[in-house]
């Protein structure tokens, strides 16, 4: 079953990637994500992932009575921002919190499994 695992950070939604919200103290190799990467490539559950841009950069767009309606910036103001995602390709639910736990960023801010529709 694939899932879309949501790395989500609190910090201000025009905030810079940065340290995407590394604990003060946390040693290098407690936040160190691309171990995390290449341990959930070679067990073949990661099928893609990539940090993105905060929601300043963003362009909201909606069709209303047929014309395109844009807006800068997020579609909502909110105290945690979406900082990154995986799609992930797990047996079951069970893999899939096996997975986003060992996550680093999980240890201190949210990591949000969203199944996809299958």
């Amino acid at each position: 079953m694939k899932y879309l695992m949501l790395v989500c950070v609190n910090r201000p939604a025009d905030g810079g990637a940065g340290d995407l919200g590394r604990p003060v103290g946390a040693a290098p190799d407690e936040m160190d994500v691309d171990t995390w990467v290449e341990e959930m490539d070679g067990r073949g559950v990661r099928l893609l992932g990539e940090a993105i841009r905060p929601g300043s950069d963003s362009t909201t767009v909606r069709v209303r009575d047929g014309k395109v309606l844009l807006t800068d910036g997020p579609y909502a103001e909110t105290k945690d921002v979406i900082a990154g995602f995986d799609v992930l390709d797990c047996t079951d639910l069970d893999q899939a919190v096996e997975v986003a736990s060992k996550h680093p960023m999980a240890r201190s801010n949210v990591v949000e499994l969203r199944p996809f529709w299958e």
